[in-house]
């Protein structure tokens, strides 16, 4: 089946840039959706369209003419987004979701995330039977929350040092859904994807660290006390999650899924992915 344009929305974020990228690398047509096309500086040769995946007014046959098959990234209201998609005849969907939708572990049940995902999971797979879901763990790239402490060289204080995670690199995950689309070998599938390695939080800071060649102050704090340092930052829905994932991976640490088995390639570790954000951490 030859494929024509694929659609990439989401497209300015950390997954989707990547993924245009390697997408417009492997020969194919690229069609960008973003709601600022002015501000989106994505690489020559794709096409950039302005929408909104929440308002269905701006999707309409500029978005999609052409387009055979399309990523789906999990905005609010993506309902509308995929409605038209099918209306206008894109039979093909990669979704990025999230591992908390596989609902593996009873932290999940009724999670922020879980719950989140799981819509965006039906809002593909109730109007079409063509699909691949991505499941990625924890995204390395949540570290960066780390970053301005880093960056002031004030300490990192945070719960659960000892707990560990295996967390993935954006640019994997992008790959993994550019082998998706490109192939029809991964559909009807939902695909769960990690980092390469089980790392603690502290194991994690230490790699920035060595990336940025010194050493990061960390300090280990209460779970109550992270609550009332960060309660004005972080919805409480989101604090819950974020705390019950920690402590669970304290006992049971996160078990690596790598994105080998879509790829076809190791996982980077997060040594790479330090390195590739050096500069968001404060290096010349």
């Amino acid at each position: 089946m030859s494929i024509l344009i694929i659609l990439v929305t989401g497209a300015t974020g950390a997954v989707g840039r990547h993924l245009v990228t390697t997408l417009l690398a492997r020969g194919a047509t690229v069609r960008a959706l973003t709601r600022k096309p002015e501000d989106a500086d994505l690489p020559a040769g794709g096409e950039v369209v302005a929408g909104d995946l929440a308002d269905a007014a701006t999707l309409g046959s500029r978005v999609f003419d052409g387009v055979d098959r399309a990523f789906v990234f999990p905005a609010e209201g993506v309902e509308a987004f995929v409605t038209a998609a099918v209306a206008h005849g894109v039979h093909r969907f990669t979704v990025l979701s999230s591992l908390a939708a596989a609902k593996e572990f009873r932290r999940d049940h009724g999670s922020a995330s879980q719950l989140h995902h799981t819509a965006v999971e039906a809002a593909v797979t109730d109007r079409t039977d063509a699909w691949t879901i991505l499941r990625p763990g924890t995204f390395a790239g949540n570290l960066l929350s780390w970053a301005w402490q880093i960056r002031s060289g004030a300490p990192i204080r945070a719960p659960y040092l000892a707990s560990a995670q295996a967390p993935v690199h954006e640019y994997d995950v992008a790959e993994a859904a550019a082998e998706t689309l490109l192939s029809d070998e991964h559909l009807g599938t939902a695909i769960p994807l990690t980092g390469p390695e089980t790392l603690t939080r502290a194991e994690q800071v230490a790699i920035i660290g060595e990336a940025l060649g010194r050493e990061i102050p960390l300090l280990e704090i209460t779970p109550e006390e992270f609550r009332a340092e960060t309660a004005q930052f972080i919805p409480e829905p989101v604090m819950r999650m974020l705390l019950d994932y920690w402590h669970d991976t304290l006992t049971v640490p996160d078990v690596p899924r790598p994105v080998t088995v879509v790829t076809g390639r190791p996982g980077r570790t997060l040594a790479e992915w330090a390195a590739d954000h050096r500069c968001d951490f404060g290096a010349a």
